[in-house]
């Protein structure tokens, strides 16, 4: 009978592969929620998510302000036709700019000699509201009714584009921060005596996936149901659609992002050294947040990014929200993704498999690919 080699005895250690990446992804999980400062940063994000829906049901009502006018009998019926106007009526010119001299009105309306006939009166600046209604503005007709305000829009893209953002930075930073701290603290060497690097690997990311999955689709209700209670038109009438799509791209999305962090982190061996590989990927993911900014009202900008896999994510949903989007289009953008995401993730496992036993200087991606 042949003894056993230290080989097989190795081999006889190793745990199976998708045990292993089952126990790193379910470490990973423990490890955030075990977290106070995780905690307390998704909860603020939970906060943050129904501030801004209650804000968008009630801020426009807080923001409501009455302006007091003093009018004499010739200004009085103008006046009275503006909203959010409080009139007092008084006898002469000279006892209305007492009044707003006084501070007891914040402005007063006479007759004027101006084309426009009207003299707003203020003491040290006139009203601007009260300026603001009584202009001569030019009658607007728009064909399509159901077009959506340019500032909601705005506000929707800006929402999506943060959401992006601070969830791959944060997760994102986690995953390489594990992956530096057990470099230096040299655990990975007695993990890969057991794990496999590719297991190790796609338990991070895993586990830190479905952390991020469960924070955007937490968010996502906290949006609608918040919506529903304030009985807020702009979410119940035309986000559910959008959200839908920005979670399911989200979470394949993240996962590209969570392989080239993982990645980015292997080559270096020193927390100090992690900027300089992550900064590049970095700006991947702050690209959304940008373009959102500059093209949220641009249909070709966002039909374009709706292709692009960093920023897919952010723009499907605008369009979506938009209606400017064929049912096949989204489909086609959340292939992409896909694609690119099984792409990078086979990248991103040679170099992380290639850089993680390296110590030393940051190791470039010409020697990682090697």
């Amino acid at each position: 009978m042949t003894a056993p080699t230290a080989a097989h005895v190795h081999a006889a250690r190793r745990v199976p592969f998708w045990r292993a990446v089952g126990i790193v992804a379910q470490r990973e999980i423990m490890v955030n929620l075990r977290s106070k400062a995780y905690l307390i940063s998704a909860g603020i994000v939970l906060v943050g998510a129904l501030a801004a829906v209650i804000f968008s049901s009630i801020g426009p009502q807080l923001f409501q302000s009455t302006t007091t006018v003093a009018v004499v009998a010739e200004t009085e019926e103008l006046v009275d036709a503006l909203p959010d106007t409080e009139t007092t009526v008084v006898g002469s010119a000279e006892e209305a700019r007492d009044l707003v001299a006084s501070g007891d009105v914040d402005g007063a309306v006479l007759p004027g000699d101006g084309l426009s006939g009207v003299l707003v009166v203020g003491d040290r600046e006139a009203p601007g509201s009260l300026v603001e209604m009584l202009s001569i503005a030019p009658q607007v007709e728009l064909l399509d009714a159901t077009a959506p305000d340019p500032g909601i829009l705005y506000l929707i893209g800006l929402g999506f584009g943060i959401v992006f953002m601070m969830a791959s930075m944060s997760f994102g930073y986690g995953i390489a921060g594990s992956v530096v701290e057990e470099k230096q603290t040299r655990i990975v060497e007695i993990l890969l005596a057991t794990v496999p690097a590719r297991a190790l690997l796609a338990g991070k990311i895993i586990g830190n996936s479905l952390l991020a999955f469960v924070q955007i689709a937490l968010i996502a209700a906290v949006v609608l149901i918040g919506g529903a209670v304030t009985d807020n038109a702009v979410i119940l009438d035309g986000l559910g659609a959008p959200i839908a799509w920005f979670v399911a791209l989200f979470t394949v999305g993240f996962v590209l992002m969570a392989s080239l962090f993982a990645a980015a982190a292997a080559m270096v061996s020193r927390s100090e050294d992690l900027g300089s590989t992550t900064t590049p990927i970095m700006m991947l993911v702050m690209l959304p947040y940008v373009a959102i900014i500059l093209f949220s009202n641009n249909p070709l900008a966002l039909q374009i990014m709706s292709y692009i896999p960093f920023s897919a994510p952010v723009a499907v949903p605008m369009r979506a929200y938009l209606g400017t989007m064929e049912w096949w289009e989204g489909l086609l953008s959340f292939g992409i993704v896909l694609v690119a995401t099984a792409i990078v993730v086979t990248f991103a496992g040679r170099v992380y498999e290639r850089s993680l036993l390296r110590t030393g200087k940051p190791v470039k991606l010409s020697e990682a690919l090697r």
